[in-house]
């Protein structure tokens, strides 16, 4: 990923160990948190979690779906199912949103799959 907005997503999938998964041929579908939405985190939580390999890569690996699937695919959906298994909650009343997380830019193309960038981070429940 080469835009500014997810420089902390980058170093998070680098520290999580998903580096090698994420840049394989997929496709993959990722529901991308800006630097912004990591830092509407509490106070000093990007720290820890940049530290905590085990609990970030949890935490990444609810933002990823096997397959490519847009936007338009998303709509029709109420859960959506995550790398780890985990169910994600699908709503498009007022945008699309995921987890809660309102989806501001929709299928960015990428070399194995799609992004979209959410406007927060996916905490498990």
């Amino acid at each position: 990923m080469n835009d500014m907005r997810f420089e902390i997503l980058v170093k998070a999938v680098q520290n999580a160990g998903l580096w090698s998964t994420l840049s394989a041929s997929g496709p993959f579908t990722m529901f991308a948190p800006t630097d912004e939405a990591f830092f509407k985190l509490p106070n000093g939580s990007i720290m820890k979690l940049l530290e905590d390999s085990q609990g970030l890569n949890s935490i990444l690996s609810r933002h990823v779906l096997n397959g490519k699937v847009m936007e338009s695919d998303l709509v029709g959906w109420k859960k959506a199912q995550t790398l780890k298994g985990q169910d994600l909650e699908i709503e498009v009343d007022d945008g699309l949103k995921v987890d809660g997380a309102k989806v501001i830019q929709a299928d960015v193309h990428c070399r194995n799959g799609v992004i979209h960038v959410i406007d927060r981070v996916l905490i498990p429940k």
